[in-house]
């Protein structure tokens, strides 16, 4: 039978990916709602240090969780996309590659402990907080990534709001326990304990149900690849949670813990973009040309600022009319906001771009672009923070607009570059 006259091949194709992206966006608004109750449960039960304490050594876990695996879910999703019957053998690398990382993430986990909390945190709670973040929350995402590359976005959807809904459940379960008392050793354990459930729930109903097949040959053949997404992958988020890090070491706990407030608050608003830049990446693995366009490549850049500083404007007017909205804690951090309006602007092109050159194999040149960045962003907020400190304590947030955007600069110009010269082919999953 013909389809209908007026639903074209391409306006199909259309429809289809505004309800694909419709679903993600459900995950998103659910994820948004958990990880409101979540943050404002934590935030308010532990100290302003503790708590930027234990967003530091998150942020930390999620920087190593990126070396574990040695970049071999970069494979794993190009099979899940184009070839979803490799989708065993390559778990199985994958799986191979994450125990070979293990002392290298120790290693890195050893000297990113005793370079910047010795002294402030005891070394079980970063244990703790960092094997959350590298077996866990690592293993929930590769669940969630496998079934976004064989279009399966509503499981993937579900999973993410039920590994979010299980840390909002564990920060209630704490605030309602142990709280206070308890502090941050005792909310490491519950953290632990909420990604470990998450995680394990998500493979063993929603992974794929494949036999693991050893195939040696053929990840030899993208271990490059591998190691040059490993390595982006660890750069970008390094560049990405490299102030967190700054912050507690020329500010302190108490400043980190503002500033782990802002930059939470921040991140919420970000969701649907991400879920934007998913597609995006999905859509240039399978049509290059898309993006050729200067118009268009604009186009979709000023769609993501804008939607971008609008949710962090809306978010900001909220809370300088109601402050103590999400707890007293948090309201130390409400004034900040729309200081930081631009911020999360320019952060989400950063790593749009990012998504880009991934999305089109260039994944070396991703890597020195984010090398580039980070002793970038680490020299300019070294010098933010430090101006910050000696003329008040919040001047150095307005700083921080003029930070992030003269990293989206150097970005956008690096990855067009490297988009307009010689188009790399695409790697093959097998």
């Amino acid at each position: 039978m013909r389809r209908p006259g007026f639903l074209t091949g391409s306006l199909e194709a259309k429809l289809n990916m505004a309800r694909d992206y419709a679903k993600l966006l459900g995950g998103s608004g659910g994820r948004l709602v958990l990880s409101l109750a979540y943050f404002t449960a934590v935030a308010n039960v532990l100290t302003v240090s503790e708590f930027g304490l234990f967003a530091t050594a998150s942020a930390t876990g999620i920087v190593l969780s990126r070396i574990a695996g040695l970049g071999f879910v970069s494979p794993l999703y190009r099979s899940a996309t184009r070839k979803p019957q490799l989708v065993g053998t390559y778990t199985a690398g994958l799986l191979a590659a994450f125990a070979l990382s293990l002392p290298l993430v120790a290693l890195a986990g050893a000297l990113f402990f005793l370079g910047v909390f010795a002294g402030d945190m005891a070394p079980l709670p970063f244990a703790a907080i960092v094997a959350a973040e590298v077996v866990c929350w690592r293993a929930l995402e590769v669940v969630c990534i496998v079934n976004n590359g064989m279009n399966r976005f509503g499981r993937a959807s579900v999973l993410v709001v039920a590994g979010t809904g299980a840390k909002a459940l564990a920060a209630l379960l704490f605030a309602g326990t142990v709280g206070r008392e308890g502090g941050l050793a005792a909310w490491s354990l519950f953290y632990l304990a909420a990604n470990g459930a998450a995680a394990l729930g998500g493979i063993v109903l929603l992974y794929p149900r494949q036999r693991l097949r050893w195939r040696p040959d053929l990840y030899r053949r993208r271990a490059a690849d591998s190691f040059a997404v490993a390595g982006a992958e660890a750069l970008f988020y390094l560049q990405s949670e490299l102030d967190k890090l700054l912050v507690l070491s020329l500010g302190g706990p108490h400043v980190a813990g503002l500033y782990a407030m802002l930059m939470r608050l921040v991140d919420l608003t970000a969701l649907p973009v991400r879920s934007f830049n998913m597609m995006a990446v999905q859509a240039l693995m399978r049509r290059p040309d898309r993006l050729d366009s200067w118009r268009v490549r604009w186009g979709v850049e000023a769609g993501i600022a804008l939607v971008s500083a609008g949710g962090l404007a809306a978010l900001g007017l909220v809370l300088h009319v109601r402050p103590t909205l999400l707890g007293a804690n948090v309201a130390d951090a409400a004034p900040l906001v729309l200081m930081a309006l631009l911020v999360p602007a320019f952060r989400n092109l950063v790593e749009y771009e990012g998504e880009l050159l991934y999305a089109r194999g260039r994944t070396g040149v991703r890597a020195t672009i984010l090398a580039f960045l980070t002793v970038m962003k680490g020299g300019l907020l070294t010098l933010v923070l430090g101006g910050g400190q000696a003329t008040g304590d919040t001047a150095w947030v307005l700083g921080l607009n003029g930070v992030f955007a003269a990293l989206w600069l150097a970005s956008a110009m690096s990855t067009y570059m490297a988009l307009d010269m010689r188009r790399a082919p695409l790697p093959r999953p097998a």
